[in-house]
């Protein structure tokens, strides 16, 4: 029996192994360590092969990571340690090349030459850091699965009117692809011998080009099903018009365990037994490209057995190889955004802490719907989940999370990458450039444009380029696009010399900043409060103001307050007012009047049913007002984010939202004359909504207790669709006035024509983006915005 110890220690010969394992799968303790993320210390395992004891357990994790979990006892010495069971010494003899037409085996022989080269490739290839990570990680560990597009993006549409409908058409914040024929990456490199991947700035071409390459080293255990080695070409290396492929290729698999020549590597081209992975077509030299190009094609006409697998951004690429199979590399979807989210914040630690689960959670939210929108680009997602790994949050101020994700696309990718940049960029500084964006942006959202024309975007170069005097003067606009474009990804060839921004969170940022640096603020308040489609540039401009944003607010407040100036909208405030002041609700005033309008909303909207079911305008202002409906409970919303005592009115947001809705479908069920049990459940809900609502005291003369009775009546009097016509209107009059005696309401304070509930409703979301724009700025006097929000939702004074 094996006496159990508390501490053990390794015995010289199982260090040897150990150490052996060691360099074989890792390289060095550090990356070791990294790689049981915290599992094990870097002290124990240091103590470890140093053949000091370390706890049981621990030394079981350390034998386990090193694939030795099976042999800890006889590394441990508590058994005989046979030397059948060592690990094989690595080969020092040369291959027999000779022999490879007499009978060898050469998949064997292919095999041999993958463990050799394994190691190597992964410490070279199978590691990630970039933008600023502390540590590297494992590529396997947060890697996933890519989807491609057959590449005829370029050519799908005629015109820049028939991209702009087809965005509005999908009432999304995307821009168009293709999403029909999505085929698994993976799927795709084992059927194509000859495969160019396609694909903007970042977009994970590469990643993809490394992790075919970690599959095919796993031989069966892999996704790869063809007997390769893998060869990993930056083709960024190739400075010059003299390239020998076939002699980088050998020198690749030099770094093995044992040695190998040009003799093995040109018998393993003859026979394909090669996976050659030429990554970044488009960061050959300009100057030397051409070459290139033409030297890579004779080599896999010389050698055509083999499988190849290319990379290049979309904008760069010329169908310079015709043999090769072209596809485009997919957004990321939902569910890959979440897989990677997931895939990052694996460690142990994260997972008992759910990190992943709530980084994608607070992603979902519509507040951060811009953000969401730049996570469908890897790398940008991998910025996000590196603002969220630092402060588990994303900033409030999102002007700081578009300008670093600016800044990436603009300098720092390239610079990681260590692309040779174009002589424009000798001359075109990075905020030069960012001016020079701005204007374009800002010139195409304020005409309601996204997609731009070649010559369009190229005049506009020119123009600001002749116009300061501090721009290099002796630069092409053609030149400079193209460059932008190619290296950077930010404009984008839609379809053939039709361009946008990658991302339109990128133009509502720029766009917001040619507003700040411009000093249009006043005139995008006064012309654009209420369009929607300026939403983000709102916060983001809030977010520019470092000195300050109280004029932006106070600008806001005025022209709000220029939607509210007929009597019956009045009228509908000063009710809120009066019905609200004195309650003894824990819920600040202004939250309190934002629940009260929500009901008299909800009122409203039933009593549109039932005034005129004949009027063609009915629905029209039941739309409007239902509109105006969410748009206060967004302000509610808001609310419960900024203030203190955010959990009364989250309660009374829900339950007027509950309420409302449930009164509003207890009339729509009754006028549409659906059936009794469909009413009867709408009915039972505004009951119990109702309750809650008592709860929160926010009214200050409703007699609940009375409403609730008199609902519970007329519960037992619903009548069903085989009632008479003016049976079922009767009721439901009944139902109207009893809520219009309980809030205290008149008639005509709630019959809103078309353009007065238009009017409320651009009032209402005009207050709760004042909210919204309040939080998004870095910097508001506490005077103002005390000043601001005692007037909110009240009739001003004169």
């Amino acid at each position: 029996m094996i006496k159990k110890k508390q501490t053990i220690s390794a015995t010289p010969q199982g260090l040897e192994r150990a150490n052996r394992a060691l360099k074989r799968l890792y390289g060095t303790q550090i990356v070791f360590a990294d790689t049981l993320q915290g599992e094990v210390g870097r002290s124990t395992i240091q103590k470890f092969f140093k053949g000091e004891k370390i706890l049981v357990d621990k030394f079981k994790e350390i034998c386990k990571g090193l694939e030795l979990e099976s042999q800890w006892q006889e590394i441990a010495g508590l058994v005989d340690l046979p030397d059948s069971v060592d690990l094989p010494v690595p080969q020092t003899a040369k291959p027999a090349l000779e022999k490879q037409e007499d009978g060898v085996d050469i998949d064997r022989l292919v095999q041999e030459v993958r463990e050799s080269i394994r190691h190597n490739y992964e410490k070279r290839y199978g590691i990630l850091k970039v933008l600023g990570m502390r540590d590297p990680v494992k590529l396997e560990s947060v890697y996933t699965a890519v989807q491609f597009l057959d590449n005829d993006d370029i050519h799908r549409f005629e015109s820049i009117e028939n991209l702009e409908k087809l965005y509005r058409q999908a009432s999304s914040r995307r821009f168009p692809s293709q999403d029909k024929g999505k085929q698994e990456g993976i799927k795709v490199a084992n059927e194509k011998r000859y495969l160019m991947v396609l694909g903007g700035p970042g977009v994970g071409k590469s990643t993809f080009l490394r992790k075919m390459g970690l599959e095919a080293l796993k031989g069966k255990e892999g996704k790869f099903y063809h007997t390769c080695i893998p060869v990993f070409i930056e083709l960024k290396t190739f400075e010059s018009s003299d390239i020998d492929i076939e002699k980088i290729i050998a020198e690749e698999l030099c770094i093995g365990s044992f040695p190998l020549d040009e003799e093995f590597t040109g018998n393993a081209l003859k026979k394909g037994k090669l996976l050659i992975l030429l990554d970044g077509l488009d960061e050959v030299p300009t100057q030397y490209l051409y070459k290139v190009i033409s030297i890579i094609q004779k080599f896999v006409d010389k050698y055509p057995k083999n499988r190849f697998i290319a990379s290049c951004r979309t904008a760069a690429y010329r169908n310079s190889f015709r043999s090769f199979s072209d596809v485009g590399m997919a957004d990321f979807d939902d569910t890959q955004i979440q897989q990677f989210i997931y895939n990052w914040f694996h460690s142990k630690a994260d997972k008992q802490a759910q990190t992943g689960e709530k980084c994608w959670q607070l992603l979902q939210k519509p507040e951060n719907a811009a953000a969401k929108e730049l996570a469908h680009t890897p790398l940008l997602l991998t910025f996000l989940c590196l603002v969220y790994d630092r402060s588990q949050n994303f900033p409030d101020n999102r002007s700081v999370l578009y300008r670093k994700a600016l800044r990436i696309l603009l300098e720092e990718w390239a610079s990681e990458k260590r692309i040779l940049r174009d002589e424009i960029y000798q001359g075109l500084h990075t905020e030069l450039e960012e001016i020079l964006l701005s204007e374009i942006a800002y010139t195409g959202f304020k005409a309601d444009r996204l997609f731009f024309s070649q010559s369009n975007v190229v005049q506009q170069i020119k123009t600001f380029l002749g116009s300061n005097l501090n721009a290099p003067q002796n630069l092409d606009g053609e030149a400079v696009l193209n460059a932008i474009a190619v290296q950077q990804g930010i404009l984008v060839e839609r379809a053939e010399d039709v361009f946008s921004f990658s991302h339109l969170t990128l133009q509502e940022y720029l766009t917001a900043q040619y507003i700040y640096e411009h000093r249009q603020v006043q005139e995008l308040v006064s012309k654009q409060l209420t369009n929607k489609r300026w939403k983000e540039v709102f916060l983001l401009v809030a977010g520019l103001m470092w000195v300050g944003a109280d004029d932006l607010l106070l600008q806001m407040e005025k022209e709000a307050q220029k939607y509210i100036n007929t009597p019956k909208l009045q009228a509908l405030l000063n009710w809120a007012e009066q019905s609200t002041t004195g309650s003894t609700g824990d819920v600040k005033p202004v939250g309190k009047l934002a629940v009260t309008i929500a009901i008299a909303i909800a009122i409203a909207i039933a009593n549109t049913y039932v005034s005129d079911n004949a009027n063609a305008n009915g629905y029209a202002i039941a739309n409007g007002n239902t509109y105006a409906y969410a748009n206060v409970n967004a302000n509610t919303y808001a609310y419960a984010n900024a203030d203190a005592n955010a959990n009364a009115i989250a309660n009374a947001n829900a339950i007027a939202n509950a309420n409302a809705y449930a009164y509003a479908n207890a009339y729509a069920y009754a006028n549409a004359y659906t059936y009794a049990y469909a009413i009867a459940i709408a009915y039972a809900e505004a009951i119990e909504y109702t309750r809650q609502l008592e709860k929160l005291k926010i009214f200050n003369k409703v007699n609940f207790t009375m409403l609730i009775d008199q609902l519970n009546k007329l519960k037992i009097k619903i009548p069903d669709d085989k009632q008479p016509l003016e049976v079922r209107r009767e009721f439901l009059q009944h139902l109207q006035q009893t809520l219009l005696n309980a809030f205290h309401l008149s008639p005509d304070i709630i019959n809103l024509s078309e353009s007065e509930a238009k009017a409320l409703e651009n009032y209402l979301y005009a207050n709760n983006l004042l909210i919204q724009c309040k939080q998004a700025s870095v910097r508001v006097s506490p005077t103002t915005w005390e000043a601001i929000e005692a007037r909110m939702l009240l009739v001003p004074s004169n």
